[in-house]
């Protein structure tokens, strides 16, 4: 008959162990299927020409097209970069005539990006919708900074709040 204590599976070091506070924990490990670090950067290409129309364009249909591009961050904030329209264009037409990436990259820092999207342009939908008209383009033109500071520079600044955030939660602890 087998030891009830030595027959229970040792904790792996990933994982913390159940007597740590919750605050102490370490994050949890990195997933080991990653993302293709130029998907985001393609899909903030793509974003940053649809914000170029929006500034382009004025009333209605600028406030229209800022809700469709708010509801493409809120598509990837829930699905991950990897997992929005602009994504489907990176995967379907620009990943097969690349070589395959040197290394992948977290997904949580640009899913994080895509929240940052969201509550970006969603509060210059909202604010378009009762009748601050600057909003919209102000919205837009801050997400056009961001996404073109990504699709040109691999800068992702939604990627660097997540990275901040990560350090200032671990001093915490």
């Amino acid at each position: 008959m087998s030891d009830p204590i030595s027959s229970a599976p040792e904790p792996r070091p990933s994982e913390p162990l159940p007597s740590t506070p919750r605050a102490a924990r370490p994050l949890p490990p990195v997933s080991p299927v990653g993302i293709d670090p130029r998907g985001p950067r393609v899909g903030a290409a793509i974003t940053a020409v649809l914000l170029v129309v929006v500034l382009l364009l004025s009333g209605a249909a600028a406030i229209v097209l800022l809700a469709v591009i708010a509801a493409l961050f809120a598509l990837g904030a829930v699905r991950g970069a990897q997992g929005t329209v602009q994504g489907l264009v990176f995967r379907r037409l620009v990943r097969p005539r690349l070589a395959p990436p040197a290394e992948l990259e977290d997904p949580r820092p640009p899913r994080f990006a895509q929240l940052v999207g969201l509550i970006i342009t969603g509060v210059g939908v909202l604010l378009g919708l009762v009748g601050v008209a600057a909003a919209v383009p102000v919205a837009a033109a801050l997400a056009l900074v961001a996404a073109f500071l990504n699709s040109a520079f691999g800068l992702c600044l939604g990627c660097e709040l997540y990275l901040l955030g990560v350090r200032l939660r671990s001093r915490a602890a």
